[in-house]
């Protein structure tokens, strides 16, 4: 029985910064690639797969089209935890949750899209 007995690894999330850099969760908010983040550094869709999983990664692509911007979808369940993200689908902007749960409208990710 592998899973009794075994010494708990300590370590920390790693999470790709859009550069590709390895980094924290903490550190990737604060900054990014050694640069202070002032705009958006990554925007990632977590979610199952499922239909409104899909529904918010097309919604997200149609927001920031012709801004640059790169979206990652996530379906692995080890990074989505480690979100904190409990329902699906979440969107997150700088390594920070801003959704979860719902299908947001292109528009509606464009206005979240702006604050940063």
């Amino acid at each position: 029985m592998a899973l009794f007995g075994k010494k708990k690894e300590d370590a920390k999330a790693e999470t790709t910064c859009c550069c590709g850099d390895s980094k924290s969760a903490s550190e990737v908010t604060s900054t990014c690639c050694g640069e202070k983040v002032d705009s958006i550094c990554c925007i990632k869709v977590l979610g199952s797969g499922c239909k409104s999983c899909h529904q918010l990664y097309d919604n997200t692509l149609k927001a920031v089209e012709g801004l640059g911007i790169e979206v990652e979808y996530i379906t692995d369940l080890q990074k989505i935890m480690e979100y904190g993200a409990m329902s699906m689908p979440a969107l997150v902007v700088n390594e920070k949750v801003v959704s979860v749960g719902r299908v947001l409208k292109p528009a509606e990710i464009a206005e979240i899209v702006e604050k940063y």
